[in-house]
């Protein structure tokens, strides 16, 4: 599994990293999904941050979600879907690492602009694929996804066809 920083997804693809940044930002609980110890899947909320060219999670010393991310740190965030049954904006997700943060310094300038409850876990995301699927032209499902060290990919699919087709 290849990971890389925000920064690398946003040096490599900028629009498509704010459309999936300001989408995460409409709301500001979300859903996380990370792997307990037996293997199976755990959904809980969080919040998201952007700041300092990076995407962090934090959460609460001990808590269920920050104990299976450091004994694993796959997850899968998804972005709240929020009141509109439309989905007009769209639907993101970002998958990947998340790698504890310990280093003083980061913490101090993380709690001085973001002022978190603390105690706190901080979790710096390490994207391994980002996605966003929404509507075009009404009908039409697209689905944009990147991962690192691949160019950003897009597919189209109609409400009369089945299969997708990748375009330029």
């Amino acid at each position: 599994m290849t990971t890389s920083s925000w920064e690398d997804f946003r040096l490599a693809e900028p629009a498509f990293a704010d459309t999936v940044q300001a989408r995460f930002q409409l709301y500001k609980h979300h859903v996380l999904a990370t792997l307990r110890k037996d293997g199976s899947p755990r959904v809980t909320g969080l919040e998201v941050d952007f700041r300092f060219g990076e995407v962090w999670l934090g959460m609460m010393p001990n808590s269920r979600k920050a104990l299976d991310l450091l004994r694993d740190p796959r997850f899968a965030v998804h972005a709240n879907p929020g009141p509109d049954a439309e989905m007009a904006d769209g639907d993101v997700r970002i998958s990947g690492r998340a790698v504890e943060v310990t280093d003083p310094a980061v913490l101090a300038r993380f709690i001085e602009e973001a002022k978190p409850p603390e105690p706190f876990h901080l979790f710096r995301v390490e994207p391994t694929e980002v996605v966003h699927i929404g509507l075009e032209s009404g009908d039409t499902v697209i689905i944009r996804t990147w991962r690192p060290g691949h160019p950003l990919r897009t597919f189209r699919r109609g409400n009369d066809d089945r299969s997708l087709s990748e375009t330029t």
